[in-house]
């Protein structure tokens, strides 16, 4: 909750004093006018990556394969359009970060291998069943 809460107030008084350094050096006309460019230019971005992201997923369901990649790949491009429609220097370059195929891939497979080397240490046990073998042969 704290977490949530040091976000929900944080991440806007951050972006409020980027914005207003930025608007100091390039004027506040210019500030806002590179926001909107910023925030168009992103969806346009997220929706041709979403529609690359879609016909890759058809295609691996086409060859009988689980579009895994594929869905983490879209989340993170949903993550992206709303974080370069929210208005800020600092979610923008987060969304742009996560809307270039290279980057996203590092960051899906940082946060897949993580989660796998967590459950596999612990996991690290066979179950199974001891037979004693001379108790069988008596009892028949």
């Amino acid at each position: 909750m704290n977490t949530l809460l040091l976000i929900l107030i944080g991440v806007p008084a951050i972006e409020i004093f980027v914005m207003i350094k930025i608007g100091q050096n390039i004027g506040a006309l210019a500030t806002v006018g590179l926001i909107f460019f910023t925030a168009a230019l992103g969806i346009f971005f997220a929706r041709v990556e979403g529609l690359n992201t879609l016909r890759s997923g058809v295609y691996n369901l086409y060859k009988n394969k689980v579009p895994i990649y594929e869905i983490f790949s879209g989340a993170s491009i949903a993550l992206a359009a709303f974080l370069l429609i929210f208005p800020g220097f600092i979610t923008d370059t987060f969304g742009f970060l996560l809307l270039i195929p290279i980057t996203r891939k590092i960051i899906i497979n940082y946060f897949i291998v993580k989660k796998n080397m967590q459950t596999k240490k612990n996991n690290e046990f066979i179950e199974g069943e001891i037979v004693e073998k001379d108790k069988d042969k008596n009892e028949l």
